[in-house]
């Protein structure tokens, strides 16, 4: 049979297959290792996978890659970042390092503001470039899916301004973007102790406007779900104001996720099973109770490691928990200008191995398939399983293992987007 491409040869062909969802609990000590494996790929979908000398002998190839002694696995999904902004946070940077926290530079008009006040001055044009060169980063890193939120807009205006930004990146960049509308990041500076009348505001004028922006983009002929995100932290939003944004974003047809627990359980988690979130993100301060509550349901936890490696923290999330406890674990890097300068997932990898107590199977799964759930994309990237689409990397290692094991270098030698092979 002819297939486009033939990848070969590969010391260890990792799957991180999971027909049923998500993986929890013992599953993600699997990662569906095959030795000797080979990955045959028709058009941007995979036709089948297995052992070298069975697919040699099935298909004949337009081209073929040898990956003897490499290990071929899963591009990365990364399921958390605010990667379009301007400026950066590199003053706060030594601030914390001289002993500010982040919600004392928060709360004394830095922070997230800091941010918006660049991103809002900045042309279009600058924000595609900026957010293009860390779409590279990243995707020269492994990640071949990317979740990007809003959230440095703050008014209409610049909020529809960073949608579009995603539209034009989408068309440029082999990175599959999703889309997610993050209004209720932080209060405005205009806003300032007037957070209810924020709300109003997000849920009156700016969700309505994204949402006819995005019914309108070339994002949904293409099926790619369209989140609302809301941050329940002290210094942001409670549960109550989360919960109104949350709500009405979902009448419009987004679907919510939550950052809730990075510093206080505020009662975000509360909110986002109440409103069957897709994913309830950061969770550092969540306790044992809420964990199970997590485990129990069919929203995916994730993990933002990196986020306390950058403050300098010593408290982690509790990763360990929540997979013994059966909840579906996702690590990002949560890349962003302020808590999170960073675009490389195995560095999450590493850290969260480290720090978290998670094996590098676990690691693993948790920024393939599982990362791929928590956008609500498991069925169609995050594991090479026939029929999904052929996002495929090719490691410079003989163990998929080393992909936590190092660190401070990129062992990603070949990147295949949709069955192509791209040349990093």
């Amino acid at each position: 049979m002819q297939v486009d491409l033939l990848i070969h040869s590969a010391r260890q062909l990792v799957t991180c297959a999971s027909p049923v969802g998500p993986k929890r609990g013992e599953a993600m000590r699997d990662v569906g290792l095959i030795e000797d494996g080979a990955l045959a790929i028709a058009g941007e979908t995979i036709e089948a996978c297995g052992k070298s000398d069975e697919l040699r002998a099935a298909y004949r190839a337009a081209q073929t890659l040898d990956a003897t002694d490499k290990v071929i696995c899963p591009g990365f999904v990364d399921c958390h970042t605010h990667l379009v902004f301007a400026g950066d946070r590199i003053d706060e940077f030594e601030l914390r390092i001289k002993g500010a926290t982040y919600l004392e530079i928060m709360a004394a008009g830095g922070g997230i503001a800091t941010t918006v006040r660049a991103t809002r001055e900045a042309p279009m044009e600058q924000l595609v470039e900026g957010a293009r060169r860390r779409l590279d980063r990243m995707f020269r890193r492994g990640t071949t899916t990317a979740e990007c939120k809003s959230g440095y807009g703050l008014d209409t205006r610049t909020e529809l301004k960073l949608m579009r930004v995603l539209d034009v990146l989408e068309h440029i960049h082999p990175i599959d973007l999703v889309p997610t509308f993050l209004g209720a990041h932080a209060v405005p500076p205009e806003y300032a102790g007037r957070p209810d009348d924020y709300v109003d505001l997000v849920i009156g004028e700016m969700a309505p406007a994204v949402a006819e922006w995005f019914g309108a983009s070339h994002f949904v002929p293409e099926g790619v779900p369209f989140f609302a995100d809301a941050f329940c932290e002290q210094s942001a939003f409670d549960s109550k104001q989360s919960r109104r944004v949350l709500e009405a974003c979902a009448a419009l047809g987004m679907r919510p996720k939550v950052h809730a627990d990075e510093f206080t359980e505020l009662g975000g988690v509360d909110v986002a099973l109440a409103l069957g979130a897709t994913s309830v993100d950061h969770l550092d301060a969540t306790g044992a109770e809420a964990i199970r509550r997590i485990a129990a349901s069919d929203t995916v936890a994730v993990v933002l490691p990196v986020v306390n490696f950058n403050l300098g923290g010593t408290h982690f999330a509790n990763a360990r928990g929540l997979i013994d406890a059966g909840a579906a674990l996702a690590l990002s890097t949560d890349y962003n200008p302020g808590s999170s300068p960073c675009p490389s997932l195995p560095m999450t990898m590493a850290i969260a191995c480290r720090y978290l107590r998670l094996l590098p199977a676990e690691a693993l799964n948790a920024v393939t398939i599982n990362a791929a759930h928590a956008l609500a994309l498991g069925d169609r990237t995050g594991s090479l399983e026939v029929g999904k689409r052929a996002d495929v990397l090719i490691v410079g290692a003989p163990d998929y293992r080393h992909l936590s094991y190092n660190f401070g270098v990129n062992l990603i030698e070949r990147v295949v987007k949709r069955g192509r092979v791209v040349t990093l």
